[in-house]
């Protein structure tokens, strides 16, 4: 109709609700480097990442892997299907520093997706066995039962060392409106496990870039989009993690070198990891 005013376009970039150093953060990266635990029954502070499939659980352990060698790396297995999990077994990622057989204090372990259906994806009876160390590397997931005791992969006797020392909850940006009753739920008992064990809990909100075109051509908009602070927000309202405790993040997928501001928001994650493990062990 003419002589009217057209609608304007939805408001997609808000004010910055978050304030991060953007670019090579030399100060960021030395806290990573120099950092060393302090009680001395742990050498590696062990990190566990769960979630839903599809999460990029796997994609973001190659992305710190990545960020700290300084190349882009792939060994923790990646797949671009989400039919069903393609992590079947726990497994722990350790990352060379320097030399080799010299290592970063602290160990990235990777377990099944949880799927939904009573039969599918990771029992939640075994991640809270896997927090308090009793499942070993290499243990494949049975999803219709948790690990027994006489199993070979069975711990019977943790230390400190053994036992998960931060959670980490995985979520894509894409995905946060469509999860099912059944996933939350699971989310939610393994949180209140968590809880009962003290181990601190932080969450991570992959392909930010794929969720908001704004910040697709720009991840410097990451904390200035509207449509990312309500992804947050349903993060927040369904699983009951605080938004200080949420980073978003953006894993290397099609590049094949790393970039000073993807390596800003994982930076921002793993301090945040890093300093919540420390404090753990510490109070053990």
């Amino acid at each position: 109709m003419g002589g009217g005013q057209s609608t304007p376009p939805p408001e997609t970039l808000i004010k910055e609700w978050r304030s991060v150093p953007w670019g090579h953060n030399k100060s960021e990266q030395q806290f990573v480097e120099d950092y060393q635990p302090h009680n001395d029954e742990v050498q590696q502070l062990r990190v566990l990442f769960y979630g839903p499939i599809g999460s990029a659980k796997s994609s973001f352990i190659n992305s710190v892997e990545s960020l700290l060698r300084g190349k882009i790396t792939v060994r923790a297995s990646e797949d671009a299907t989400f039919g069903e999990s393609f992590t079947t077994k726990y497994k722990t990622y350790k990352i060379h520093k320097g030399r080799p057989g010299t290592f970063y204090p602290f160990a990235f372990t990777d377990i099944m997706g949880l799927e939904v259906g009573t039969n599918r994806g990771v029992c939640v009876e075994d991640i809270k066995l896997a927090m308090e160390g009793h499942i070993n590397d290499d243990y494949t997931f049975n999803p219709c039962s948790k690990i027994s005791e006489d199993n070979q992969y069975y711990n019977k006797t943790p230390t400190l060392e053994d036992r998960v020392h931060v959670l980490v909850y995985v979520i894509s940006a894409t995905t946060t409106r469509m999860l099912s009753a059944e996933t939350v739920k699971k989310t939610r008992e393994v949180r209140l496990a968590a809880r009962d064990m003290d181990i601190p809990q932080l969450a991570i909100l992959t392909k930010v870039d794929a969720a908001c075109p704004e910040i697709k051509t720009d991840i410097r908009n990451v904390y200035k989009s509207k449509y990312l602070k309500q992804q947050m927000d349903e993060v927040n309202a369904a699983m009951g993690f605080t938004p200080k405790c949420i980073f978003p993040v953006n894993n290397y997928y099609s590049e094949i070198y790393t970039n000073d501001d993807t390596d800003t928001l994982i930076l921002s994650a793993l301090r945040r990891i890093i300093a919540d493990g420390e404090d753990f062990v510490n109070s053990q």
